[in-house]
């Protein structure tokens, strides 16, 4: 498994272009952008990759223009967290305007963080003729490099110049036996009791108030011979809710978390319910490739009867497409009901991410699934799944050929998945599927 995710933070004053920069990168329409200075709020981050090399981008606010208090909040609160968190920041500056006193002041508190940086001249749009970008070497932060956002020129140059700054990949030297839990969910779920009970001490500090927590914490542990290493981490909130700088950078720890963990523990408060949020993490979970098993906590305080947790299970997994398929366990971390049972079905859903399927099985299936419900025809011509086989585990993907793979409709790809699983399970686990022509091909063996 490699090491982190490395997180690169956009840094600036109003309107230089951090936000357009954040989208071109991207490659997408991400970050809101206007020309009015400040519309960037709410902190923007994803992940994305350039050259094989995966990262987080942040897209930070800028800072607010206007008065001595302003500069002295927004810029600390802005640049320095940013710069606290990341493992490289990029300064961009406006190459119309030129140098800017906030320029200054904002390169003063960087320069003496003495953390990674590049200067990013943007709006550079008649590049390589325009010469503005040398303006910027007086700030201090070393070679200007000129780009301009909006039409992609120098792009591709700064991202090679990112990379190349970047710290090295690490690979962890963990066990390769050992299993990383994360603990994830929305603020005051429970999950840093859920920890403590799990190891009957105070790992955590728990606290009534939501977002106690605020960095994610590694405990370990030995069960039935595998070493089970849990990540308690900051809740998660709505992005409009992460109004303060610690909370929106502890949801970014929780990503890269989410990244690196095998298991995903998903606790959600019973009282509450399965709220929109909750679904939006176990999402966040399964996309990422991760096992998912959901805890339901604080059960002790839920009135019921028998069949209370019948109905509560059958409800959700009515609603949510993803619970279909995932284990669901109620429970207590405050008098620990069945906090213990977890780790068995947290090596059940291990076990399942990491199961390969024999290719002629993979076939045989397949072949009773088509023949039962042929893929619809793609102008008069008929759609064929010809043979699929399983390239990859953890989590289990598989690669089929097609005559017209392009063709092939989601809802025929879900009945597939669905086959695919009434057959083998994977429960808790994703399943995806990859489609390749059969032109030039060979069935696989």
């Amino acid at each position: 498994m490699s090491g982190r995710l490395p997180v690169i933070a956009v840094v600036g004053r109003p309107n230089v272009g951090k936000s357009t920069f954040f989208n071109r990168v991207l490659g997408r329409r991400e970050a809101i952008v206007h020309d009015a200075p400040g519309v960037t709020r709410d902190r923007n981050f994803a992940r994305t990759d350039w050259a094989g090399r995966s990262f987080f981008l942040v897209d930070t606010g800028g800072v607010i223009e206007g008065s001595d208090e302003a500069l002295d909040t927004r810029v600390k609160e802005q640049a320095l967290m940013a710069v606290d968190e990341a493992d490289l920041i990029l300064f961009l500056v406006d190459g119309k305007e030129g140098v800017h006193p906030l320029d200054e002041r904002l390169a003063e508190i960087l320069r003496d963080r003495r953390r990674p940086l590049l200067l990013v001249v943007n709006k550079m749009d008649n590049l390589p003729a325009d010469p503005a970008h040398h303006d910027f070497w007086r700030l201090g932060l070393g070679e200007p490099i000129p780009v301009s956002a909006i039409s992609g020129k120098g792009s591709g140059d700064l991202l090679d110049r990112v990379l190349a700054a970047l710290p090295d990949e690490e690979a962890t030297a963990e066990e390769e036996d050992s299993l990383r839990i994360a603990v994830i969910g929305k603020p005051n779920v429970g999950k840093s009791s859920f920890v403590n009970r799990l190891f009957g001490e105070e790992r955590m500090v728990v606290s009534p108030v939501p977002g106690t927590t605020r960095d994610a914490v590694d405990s370990t542990l030995t069960y039935h011979g595998r070493k089970l290493v849990f990540i308690d981490t900051a809740g998660l909130r709505r992005q409009s809710r992460v109004d303060e700088s610690v909370e929106y950078y502890s949801a970014l720890r929780t990503a890269r978390v989410i990244q690196q963990a095998q298991v995903c523990l998903v606790l959600v408060d019973a009282i509450d319910g399965l709220t929109i949020q909750d679904v939006k993490i176990l999402e966040r979970a399964w996309q990422a490739g991760c096992g998912v098993l959901l805890g339901v906590n604080k059960w002790d305080l839920v009135e019921k009867d028998d069949r209370s947790a019948p109905d509560f299970e059958k409800e959700v997994r009515a609603r949510i497409p993803v619970l279909e398929w995932t284990p669901i366990l109620f429970l207590s971390a405050l008098t620990g009901q069945r906090v213990r049972r977890t780790l068995d079905l947290l090596l059940e859903v291990a076990a399942e991410r990491e199961r390969r399927i024999p290719t002629h099985e993979v076939n045989e299936v397949l072949d009773d699934l088509v023949r039962r419900t042929p893929p619809p025809h793609f102008r008069g011509r008929p759609v064929r799944v010809r043979y699929g086989t399983q390239i990859q585990k953890a989590p289990p993907t598989f690669l089929l050929f097609s005559n017209f793979p392009k063709e092939i409709p989601d809802h025929y790809l879900r009945y597939l998945t669905n086959g695919f699983r009434k057959a083998w399970g994977f429960i808790g686990v994703p399943i995806r599927l990859r489609l390749r022509s059969t032109k030039g091909k060979t069935a696989p063996e």
